[in-house]
């Protein structure tokens, strides 16, 4: 199952002063690479190198990384996963998202790469854990092991047969209908 990491995870994988979430991104980075199941949206390396890069009073003034190593870090994130890049579709995909599920244009642009480029999952602390926003599910990799043990699947086996399966890079991905073919969700029932 593709899924798509949130800047969120990258910046942790930097960020020394909580050892469990460095940890669990470094994992989530290390076998989402092994097993080819991780993607990164263009958005993501943007934000990664300002966040990094960002002062920080909590770090007397310093940021997490100089703008040198972030450069370098985001050119190996760059070489290492495959990049999903914005397309037309894509930016009124995410302005629909903002409409239909009240997220922040960010959020509804991470979620606009996704469902256009049919990966499965976003993988983030920023939205809710197991909802599903049209096609896509978020998953939250931080939650702990007392928290949900296991999300519905996102489909049952006969609508994965009706979806054949597209590559994103090195990754599998469920082929969408085109979004006009999609039905439209009213901004307050999400439904």
């Amino acid at each position: 199952m593709a899924s798509l990491v949130d800047t969120n995870i990258l910046v942790y994988s930097f960020d020394a002063r909580d050892n469990a979430k460095q940890r669990r991104a470094d994992e989530v980075l290390r076998n989402g690479l092994l097993d080819g199941t991780v993607v990164l949206a263009h958005q993501c390396i943007v934000e990664f190198v300002a966040a990094v890069t960002r002062p920080r009073a909590e770090l007397a003034g310093a940021p997490l990384l100089p703008l040198a190593e972030a450069r370098l870090e985001a050119e190996e994130l760059v070489a290492l996963y495959p990049m999903l890049y914005p397309t037309r579709e894509l930016v009124l995909t995410a302005l629909r998202g903002t409409a239909t599920y009240g997220l922040s244009w960010f959020d509804a642009h991470l979620w606009a790469y996704a469902e256009v480029y049919g990966v499965d999952e976003i993988l983030s602390e920023d939205f809710t854990h197991g909802r599903h926003y049209g096609t896509v599910r978020a998953v939250n990799p931080f939650l702990s092991a007392d928290g949900v043990h296991e999300l519905p699947p996102l489909y049952s086996a006969a609508q994965n047969e009706e979806r054949p399966a597209r590559r994103v890079g090195s990754v599998t991905a469920r082929r969408r209908e085109p979004s006009s073919a999609r039905p439209k969700r009213s901004p307050r029932t999400g439904s």
